[in-house]
């Protein structure tokens, strides 16, 4: 389908080049490219009136523009790439994880040693209300912790590993769920576990990958605290 920039290339003498194996969206093809930049400067030069040629002083300034465009567009480009490398961080750094206990984002938790399990709920706004649900391997709600009002951000809770009903509730895993409201009005959670980190995965690109048993693969960028 032709566009208004075809039209005004087609205008100018220019036909734009394209493959079947290279499709572009419409919004691609909308785009000027460098290339398509000189293409269109050539084809003014060429069919500009001798008797009143266009600005010089016009032509530098576009050509300034442009220049500055792609410069900004390549130094993004680098930009980015020093980001991923500085997110990633070191290989050293990336096997420092291991043996070490992470709080992350997950619903599975295994317990201490006592026990019991810590953890933390991130709360998207300011809530009335916040109950954490320890669930058993059975699927049964062993203990509801209520932690009240609390505001938006991250609250830690503790628990000591005993049932509703006084008795220990095992090696687990457990599953650990959040819910909260503000004044009936729902709240959203998100619930962080602590997990040891078995092992480091690093990637090409971004950051380094942790595996954590009952989570799974967790970027370290998912990481809120070490332990």
């Amino acid at each position: 389908m032709a566009t208004s920039f075809d039209s005004t290339l087609s205008s100018l003498g220019i036909g734009r080049t394209t493959t079947s194996a290279q499709v572009k969206t419409a919004a691609q093809a909308d785009q000027l490219t460098q290339n398509d930049f000189l293409k269109l400067l050539t084809a003014q030069l060429k069919n500009q009136d001798p008797t009143d040629p266009v600005d010089a002083t016009q032509q530098l300034s576009q050509l300034a523009q442009f220049s500055s465009v792609a410069g900004i567009s390549e130094i993004n480009t680098t930009l980015k790439a020093i980001q991923d490398k500085l997110s990633g961080g070191s290989t050293s750094d990336a096997l420092s994880y291991v043996g070490h206990n992470v709080l992350t984002p997950g619903t599975t938790a295994y317990p201490r040693t006592d026990g019991g399990l810590s953890g933390a709920v991130e709360l998207a706004g300011d809530a009335s209300d916040v109950k954490v649900s320890i669930t058993g391997p059975n699927g049964a709600v062993l203990k509801t912790l209520s932690l009240g009002a609390q505001a938006k951000g991250s609250v830690t809770f503790d628990w000591d590993g005993s049932t509703k009903n006084g008795e220990p509730a095992g090696a687990g895993p457990f599953k650990v769920s959040a819910v909260a409201n503000n004044n009936g009005a729902s709240v959203g959670t998100t619930p962080l576990v602590w997990a040891p980190v078995s092992s480091v995965s690093i990637p090409a690109k971004g950051a380094p990958i942790l595996t954590l048993p009952g989570i799974g693969q967790v970027p370290t960028t998912q990481v809120r605290q070490i332990g």
